[in-house]
C-alpha cells in the first residue's frame, strides 16, 4: 500500500556558538522564566497546603523539654519540599509554536504535534529529522528554560522565603518576585499574558 510521504525538516543544533535563528528556536526570556517558576511554585504550594498535619521540631532531653509543634502548611519544611524539583516540573511543558507570546510554553501537546501524531496513526510517513520516539521529549527551548529556572531560583531564594513567610496570600508570587524584585527595571509584560485560544480557532468561530 502506498502512503504519501510528508517531509518536514527542522534545523536542530546543540552548538552553543549558533544563534537562536540558526537553530530555529526562540528561547524563553527572563520574564517568561520567572512567570513559569512562580506558577509552578504556587501550584506546588497549593498541593501541599491542603493538609492539616502538625510537625514537631526541636530536641527532647529526657522527655523534660517538649518539642515545639507547628502546622505543616506554615512550616519551613513545606517550603523546602515545594522548592525541591520545582524547576523539574518545567520538563512537563511543550512548545506551542502556533502561539507567539509567553503562552507558547504550556503543558499538553501542541496543535502541530497533535496533527503529526494523527497523521502517523493514519499510516502517513512523517519525517522530522529526529527519531519518532524523541518527538515527545522536552524540546531545547524547554530544557533551556529549566536551566534558567534553576539559576533564577538560586539567585532569589531569599526573596522567595520572605514571600512565603510574610506575603503569601496577600500578594501573588508573580508580582512580589518577578515584577517587584527579580525583574525590576526589566520588561514584565509577559506576566499579564494569558492564553485566549488559538487564532485559527477564533477565526473559524468568527466565520460561522
Amino acid at each position: 500500500m502506498y502512503f504519501p510521504q510528508i517531509c518536514l525538516i527542522f534545523a536542530v543544533s546543540t552548538a552553543l556558538a549558533v544563534t537562536e535563528e540558526d537553530e530555529g528556536v526562540k528561547y524563553a526570556n527572563r520574564c517568561e522564566v520567572c512567570k513559569i517558576l512562580a506558577i509552578e511554585l504556587e501550584s506546588r504550594l497549593e498541593e501541599t497546603g491542603k493538609t492539616h498535619d502538625v510537625i514537631e521540631t526541636g530536641y527532647e532531653v529526657d522527655d523534660v523539654k517538649p518539642k515545639k509543634k507547628k502546622e505543616y502548611k506554615k512550616s519551613e519544611l513545606r517550603l523546602v519540599e515545594s522548592l525541591d524539583g520545582v524547576c523539574e516540573r518545567i520538563l512537563e511543558y511543550n512548545i506551542h509554536k502556533e502561539r507567539e507570546d509567553s503562552t507558547r510554553f504550556a503543558k499538553g501537546m501542541s496543535q502541530t504535534f497533535q496533527t503529526l501524531h494523527g497523521l502517523v496513526d493514519k499510516g502517513v510517513k512523517v519525517e522530522l529529522g529526529i527519531p519518532y520516539e524523541l518527538w515527545d521529549k522536552p524540546s531545547v527551548e524547554v530544557t533551556n528554560m529549566k536551566t534558567q529556572c534553576e539559576t533564577l531560583l538560586e539567585q532569589n531564594e531569599g526573596d522567595i522565603e520572605e514571600w512565603y513567610f510574610h506575603h503569601q496570600g496577600k500578594q501573588s508570587l508573580k508580582k512580589y518576585l518577578c515584577e517587584e524584585r527579580a525583574l525590576r527595571n526589566e520588561d514584565t509584560s509577559c506576566l499579564s499574558e494569558v492564553f485566549k485560544g488559538d487564532k485559527g480557532a477564533r477565526r473559524k468561530k468568527d466565520e460561522l
